[in-house]
């Protein structure tokens, strides 16, 4: 492939409390990978290179949304007073049992899919649900979309409604079938294991789980200590565990060398800690949804000062807006109220959020998360957010995006160095059967 060069001001963190800014910059991509970044002129470098130069835009790496529940999209914004198990039973439950219906499931992944890279989501891990072929479909669209993902089934045998409850064995067997088929099929689009969260898995489905991440390889996606109820019921169902990491750790599912990524925990005991770092897991923030079913506020600076890693979520529908760079905004905003209402917390700045939202996150799929030689341009041109008669610097445009912008600010969208458009990816994902 011949070597492009993208113009513009550059913006990235290349470490967890700075952001990297660079002005009149060249980034020079070839075969989606940049291979070189250079400030103010190019003094007859790469004199063949195509230059597509941006003026005022800036240039940032492309967002992750390291949780959020696909069949779910349809519930952003509703039943908002529920606290999480009256949301659970009263909207998602009924709302996932509609995806048996693989003609619905088309309509709805469609439209989701479309969103989220139409807000500058280019990688996400997924939940699904336990229907075998609306999850087939989901993974197939996801690879026709461009995207990275890491998605498969979703697991549930007990502590669940009648109409949407799996049989222990059959959701072994239909998930070792899922990885057979799938594992292979794509770089981008990986499985990976999902049980809902303890209590609506049986140890013999847990053990079972684990037994594929060490056959596999494979990674695990789930809810940790999401709420004091969930855990506290956790380790009512499993008395021999100290907590609810502990669960997972026990029954094998950490064996394998996949992600191992933990939505939300809020509430984590040493025992978590210890797990969270001895395997290297993810914990991921989001900030809208546990604001709306009231859990608690993550304590991420304290987790963050004993080098765990945190990513952010969007939690649809939990959560009730896809873009991630407002979860950036709402990551700030509610760390500084939980340092008002417990003085000796530290909050988070911009930078932190926004390292959390493309470095952490991106690098789960690989070199993705900075504009810098060896990772892949996944990344997002932004603009028009300059108001007339006033000037801002580019990181107060960048801030001002995340507070106050929005899908209009977003004029470029790439994935390994290819442009890639909303709109066409819809239409493509409308005819997949």
């Amino acid at each position: 492939m011949s070597v492009r060069i993208f113009k513009g001001t550059v913006i990235y963190t290349d470490t967890l409390d700075k952001l990297t800014v660079i002005n009149n910059c060249h980034v020079v991509v070839q075969d989606g990978i940049i291979i070189d970044v250079i400030e103010g002129d190019l003094n007859g470098r790469y004199p063949e290179a195509d230059i597509t130069d941006y003026g005022n835009g800036i240039i940032i790496p492309a967002f992750t949304d390291l949780h959020m529940h696909a069949p779910q999209f349809v519930e952003r914004g509703v039943g908002m007073d529920c606290l999480l198990f009256d949301w659970l039973n009263n909207y998602t439950f009924p709302q996932e049992s509609m995806f048996k219906d693989t003609d619905y499931a088309r309509i709805i992944y469609a439209q989701l899919l479309y969103e989220m890279i139409k807000h500058g989501t280019l990688h996400t891990a997924l939940f699904t649900t336990i229907h075998y072929d609306s999850c087939d479909l989901l993974f197939r669209m996801l690879i026709e979309s461009g995207m990275y993902a890491y998605s498969s089934k979703i697991n549930m045998d007990q502590n669940s409604p009648e109409f949407y409850v799996e049989d222990t064995q059959k959701s072994l067997e239909d998930t070792e079938r899922f990885i057979i088929e799938h594992k292979d099929l794509s770089d981008h689009v990986k499985p990976i294991l999902i049980p809902r969260f303890a209590p609506t898995c049986s140890r013999e489905l847990l053990t079972g789980l684990g037994k594929l991440a060490e056959k596999y390889d494979l990674g695990i996606h789930t809810h940790l200590v999401e709420s004091k109820a969930e855990a506290a019921w956790s380790k009512e169902l499993f008395p021999d565990c100290a907590s609810d990491g502990e669960i997972y750790e026990k029954t094998g599912l950490l064996k394998g060398k996949g992600p191992k990524i933990f939505a939300h925990v809020i509430f984590p005991t040493e025992t978590e800690e210890r797990i969270l770092k001895q395997y290297d897991c993810v914990s991921v923030h989001c900030p809208d949804s546990t604001s709306n079913i009231t859990a608690g506020i993550m304590p991420a600076s304290v987790m963050l000062n004993k080098d765990m890693k945190i990513a952010l979520g969007s939690d649809v529908g939990g959560g009730h807006f896809l873009g991630i760079y407002r979860q950036i905004a709402r990551t700030v905003q509610i760390s500084k109220m939980k340092e008002f209402y417990e003085p000796d917390y530290k909050r988070l700045v911009f930078a932190n959020a926004f390292y959390m939202a493309t470095v952490t996150g991106g690098e789960v799929f690989g070199k993705i998360g900075k504009i810098k030689p060896g990772y892949q341009f996944n990344a997002l041109v932004l603009d028009n957010l300059q108001d007339e008669g006033y000037t801002l610097t580019p990181e107060e445009c960048l801030e001002r995006f995340c507070y106050g912008g929005d899908d209009r600010n977003i004029v470029h969208r790439f994935i390994d160095g290819k442009e890639i458009d909303p709109q066409t990816v819809l239409k493509k994902l409308k005819t997949i059967g």
